[in-house]
This record gives structure tokens, C-alpha cells and sequence, in this order.
């Protein structure tokens, strides 16, 4: 009887212990253990049809799979980047309001906004890891009567001051990359920023505007369907996947690299263990075949990493910028 009640009170000692210790585990650890249990969002601050808004279409379908809940895409464009910048930053960092951004908002903004750039890229964000890298090309309205950047040059110095060009914005890589060829190769031009790349590409088939850079993703379908023609690639050797297509350094400009890249990120103050998972998954969903072939297409390719990969190529990428945005004395609009 006596061992029976001494059974019967080491129960509810345990019962009471366990009861004492369940409410001090914290709330997110239980929250991490079956983390996703719902959509999750990526913003993105390009606006539909834009090269990396297409890549990032297309990431997102192996993302779901692997994570076994749907991932949704939104759109957040304008303002540099600030827009969606400022959304991902407030965001709740619980894993489910990411953001797939690229150079221009996260490594060349904070040089050309200084302190009126309303985000910071490496102590708002923590990297979840990149996910892609590619050439940009130097592309041309068909009837501008140039087929290399020699005549191009030729042509420019010809009209000082009246040939202009177009980007995606002020601070784009796009816009950066011009800025660097012209200071290169001598000559002046007229930069029309735009909201985004593929308004830029429409007024280069149009006639509207006779240049610009851009990834390959919207613009080689175009130039292989006669649309636009293309003059240089920006990486120092030609593109496995474009051959055909010679370098800016083959042309006369020695040291030129300039590329496009994408990754994706989360609010500073993630927990760990779901930037891992993140990770892990997107490592993943970076190699399925579809995703693969589309960048192949656009001549990018799959660039896997982990979070601090990522973290140290950011830093010393805004530092590269840094000194650019200096030289060309490139100022906000």
C-alpha cells in the first residue's frame, strides 16, 4: 500500500515537473520543428516579365515540391528597390515572407542612396544563398548602323551628347554597365532610366532608344526572333551557351565583367534553423532540369552556396560597386 502511494506521488511529481518545463521552451522552437506549415511568400522588386522575375517563377515550383506547401510570388516594383525592400525588412521573420533580390537594390544602392536608401542589405537581411549568376549583353535597335562596339563607339562620337541609352533604373547593373563602358571607351551618352527592363527592351525594338545592356533571359529570345541585335557580352570570356557572341574585352575593353545574380533572403532575426532549411531546399530546387534549362536558355546558370557564401560575396560586392558609382559620380534621380 505504502509503495503504492509512493508510485502514485513520483507520478505527479514527474507529471507536475513536465508541466513546469513545457511552457519555458519557446514558442518559435515548436514553430521551427514543423516549419512550413503554411504558403510562403517571395516578394520580388522587378515587375512581371523581367528576367528575374521569370527565373524566379520557375525556382519557386521545386521550392513548393520540396517544401510541401505552396510558395507565392508577388510583385512589389518601383522605387530602386526600396518598395520591396522596406516590406521584406518589417516582414515577421518566421520563414514565411522572404525576398529574392539581385546587385542593383543590394549591392550598388547603398553607394549610389547613401544614406537616404531606407534599408540596409546586410543588417536587415539575412542570406538564405544565391541561386543564379549570368552575362549581360550589349544589345542595339536594328536600325542603328552598327554591328560591334568599335562602330558603336564611332557612332556615339559622332553625335556627342545626343545618342541615349536605357536601364532599368538608376543603380541597375544595367545602368552601372554602360557607365563603365562609357568612361572605357570615351564617349557620352544620355542614360533614360526606366521601371524595370522589359519597358527598356519594348522602346529598343521600337526605336525609341537606340541601346542598352541586359540579361539574356527576355532579350536572346528576342534577338534570335530578329527583334534586336546583340554587340557584347559582358563576362570576360565568351558564354558556353552563346559562342557566337564575342566579349567586350575581345573588342578593345581590357578587364570588363559585369553579370547578373539573384538570391534569396530573409528578415534579419530568422531563426537558423529555417534559413538551414531554406538552404537546403533551395540548393535543391536550383537543380531541377526545368529550372536548369531555363537559365541555359537566358545563358545563366545555377549558383548554389550557403548562407555565409552568400553573406561574404555581398559585402565585398558592395565594395566593388562602391568604387564605380564613385568613378561615374553616379547620383540618385
Amino acid at each position: 500500500m505504502n509503495h503504492s502511494h509512493s508510485q502514485r506521488r513520483q507520478f505527479l511529481r514527474t507529471a507536475l515537473g513536465l508541466a513546469t518545463v513545457g511552457p519555458i521552451l519557446p514558442a518559435t522552437a515548436w514553430a521551427q520543428a514543423d516549419y512550413p506549415r503554411h504558403p510562403i511568400r517571395i516578394l520580388i522588386g522587378t515587375p512581371p516579365g523581367d528576367t528575374v522575375d521569370g527565373w524566379t517563377r520557375q525556382l519557386v515550383v521545386g521550392l513548393s515540391a520540396s517544401l510541401g506547401q505552396p510558395v507565392i510570388v508577388e510583385n512589389k516594383a518601383g522605387a530602386h528597390g526600396m518598395i520591396v525592400g522596406n516590406a521584406a525588412k518589417v516582414a515577421d521573420k518566421d520563414g514565411y515572407t522572404l525576398l529574392v533580390s539581385t546587385g542593383g537594390p543590394m549591392s550598388i544602392n547603398p553607394s549610389v542612396y547613401g544614406s537616404k536608401l531606407t534599408y540596409d542589405p546586410v543588417k536587415d537581411f539575412v542570406p538564405i544563398g544565391p541561386f543564379t549568376k549570368g552575362a549581360l549583353y550589349l544589345y542595339c535597335n536594328n536600325d542603328v548602323p552598327v554591328t560591334n562596339l568599335k562602330e558603336m563607339v564611332a557612332y556615339v562620337k559622332a553625335r556627342p551628347g545626343k545618342v541615349s541609352y536605357g536601364s532599368g533604373g538608376t543603380g541597375t547593373t544595367q545602368h552601372l554597365s554602360m557607365e563603365i563602358l562609357k568612361k572605357a571607351t570615351g564617349i557620352e551618352m544620355v542614360h533614360v532610366p526606366y521601371k524595370g527592363s522589359p519597358m527598356v527592351l519594348q522602346d529598343v525594338i521600337g526605336g525609341q532608344i537606340p541601346f542598352a545592356f541586359d540579361a539574356g533571359g527576355s532579350l536572346l529570345p528576342q534577338v534570335r526572333s530578329g527583334k534586336v541585335r546583340v554587340l557584347a557580352v559582358s563576362t570576360p570570356t565568351r558564354s558556353s551557351l552563346t559562342p557566337e557572341i564575342p566579349t567586350l574585352v575581345e573588342q578593345g575593353v581590357p578587364g570588363f565583367d559585369t553579370r547578373v545574380w539573384a538570391g534569396l533572403f530573409a528578415p534579419a532575426g530568422t531563426p537558423q534553423a529555417i534559413v538551414d532549411r531554406l538552404n537546403k531546399d533551395l540548393n535543391q530546387a536550383i537543380q531541377a532540369p526545368k529550372f536548369v534549362e531555363l537559365l541555359r536558355v537566358g545563358a545563366a546558370e545555377p549558383w548554389s552556396g550557403s548562407s555565409k557564401d552568400m553573406s561574404d560575396f555581398l559585402k565585398a560586392d558592395i565594395e566593388r560597386w562602391r568604387v564605380v558609382v564613385r568613378e561615374a559620380n553616379v547620383k540618385p534621380e
